[in-house]
């Protein structure tokens, strides 16, 4: 559905070329030069939205879902395919943010339908061993270098609750180290300089977690060895593991220097320490093998999800057979979940690491990521905007500030207001966008060169006018 551009009380901007038009199902052609004045309006989602906040907390299942930061209400998804998703209004959208992550064939891919139907009639759940755990496992220890073993859950949040006791119960330490704007899930000891949706919503750490729970976090800055350094000798065999996103995906999109790993490969085997990479976004992503095999650093333990369930709720944690051995029924630590390992999200993560093992797959998704992000950087710079980007496989991100951005302290530097009023003028225009300046974008396989064109058509038409 469309209204006039004049009617809108957040922009007050002139006319686009570039105006979307409703599109249906298929590959068929996302925009033309309508009317200049037309955008997408969006009453049932609207509708919807108010009668979700009366049902649950500010309307969501997932707090970076309402648009806290960008303004406006979300639209309210229909359906998907590919790289595209339509909202209950009809509009038609080219979505970069692919279900934050697991989308990377593209939404709703049919042999992986296909396999999880054929599963679904075979039952939902078993709760005991099936062999698509084993099928799964052994693609998942084949492709991460640092994965001997691994233990499935059922979100990236349960794998690093999983970790965490596991390097503590293995270095009998308690302390850790963790980084400013580096996410990992909302357990309590983690909740310390979260990035994501806790530096969105201004929330530096939450209510109910206890002074307690967080005593044994400590934050190092990103990109910074000195800050782990001297963390590491105040607390002199005392920190259990390093934990860090290789490639931050919740403060935007940061990419580490190789001194930077390579350093905190050092630093954790001088000191006693395990190296964690929380690849929940990473694997699977940015390299078949995940960001380890990117940067060619192997962590001790990793974490993953997203992916590895190829849209079905899924986590796991893994890493050398010595220390998953201390997992139970293995070992004494203890961690348990009903639904972890079930069938359809087993299907679905197998079906779509045979297509990513295939050569080239990443190579490709680096370009197209490459592509998008080069053009709108270029096109901020056209018109006066300071602007920064970066990429990696199939993730990407940019920043309304002049660059480099390496941690989040300059993360938070970015404009903010401006990064509002560009994510609402590109959703009305047919593109959707992470609704947090620190949330990356993912790339698909099924994003064509002609969706790229175009949003960078409607970026520039877009910054031409913030």
């Amino acid at each position: 559905m469309k209204f006039a551009l004049g009617t809108t009380a957040l922009l007050a901007v002139g006319a686009s070329a570039f105006a979307p038009v409703k599109g249906t199902s298929g590959s068929a052609a996302l925009f033309s030069t309508a009317a200049s004045e037309e955008t997408y309006t969006f009453t049932k989602s609207e509708e919807i939205f108010a009668e979700a906040k009366e049902l649950m907390p500010g309307g969501v299942s997932s707090p970076v879902r309402a648009f806290k930061s960008v303004g406006g209400n979300p639209v309210v998804f229909d359906r998907v395919k590919g790289a595209y998703a339509w909202d209950v209004d009809e509009n038609k959208y080219i979505d970069y943010v692919g279900t934050w992550g697991p989308a990377i064939l593209g939404h709703a891919d049919d042999d992986v339908l296909d396999a999880v139907k054929a599963t679904m009639d075979k039952g939902t759940s078993f709760g005991a061993p099936c062999p698509l755990e084993n099928e799964l496992a052994k693609a998942v220890i084949a492709a991460v270098p640092s994965v001997e073993m691994v233990r499935f859950t059922n979100s990236g949040t349960e794998a690093c609750m999983g970790m965490i006791r596991l390097v503590r119960a293995y270095t009998n330490r308690e302390k850790v180290i963790k980084f400013e704007g580096c996410y990992h899930g909302h357990a309590d000891s983690f909740l310390v300089q979260a990035g994501s949706g806790v530096a969105t919503l201004g929330l530096p750490d939450s209510p109910g977690v206890p002074a307690s729970a967080t005593k044994a976090t400590f934050c190092a800055e990103y990109n910074n060895l000195e800050s782990v350094k001297k963390i590491l000798e105040e607390n002199k065999d005392e920190i259990a593991a390093i934990i860090l996103e290789p490639v931050v995906g919740n403060s935007g999109f940061i990419k580490p220097d190789q001194e930077f790993l390579q350093g905190l490969r050092d630093l954790a085997t001088e000191n006693g320490a395990l190296l964690v990479f929380d690849e929940v976004m990473t694997g699977f992503r940015v390299s078949y093998g995940g960001a380890q095999e990117y940067f060619g650093i192997t962590p001790d333990v990793t974490t993953m999800g997203k992916v590895i369930g190829g849209g079905l709720p899924v986590g796991a944690y893994g890493g050398r057979r010595d220390i998953m051995d201390l997992v139970a029924p293995a070992g004494p630590m203890y961690q348990a979940g009903t639904l972890s390992g079930n069938p359809l999200a087993m299907t679905a993560g197998i079906e779509t690491l045979k297509k990513l093992s295939k050569p080239g797959v990443h190579k490709e998704l680096e370009r197209k990521s490459s592509k998008l992000v080069d053009g709108i950087v270029a096109a901020a710079k056209k018109h006066g905007h300071a602007i920064c980007g970066d990429y990696a496989g199939g993730m990407f991100g940019w920043y309304f500030v002049d660059g480099p951005v390496k941690n989040f302290q300059e993360a938070s530097k970015a404009d903010g207001e401006k990064f509002g009023k560009w994510h609402r003028m590109m959703l009305e225009r047919g593109v959707y966008l992470a609704p947090s300046m620190y949330e990356a974008g993912f790339m698909s396989m099924s994003h064509t060169d002609e969706d790229i064109e175009k949003t960078i058509a409607i970026a520039d038409e877009v910054l031409s006018q913030l």
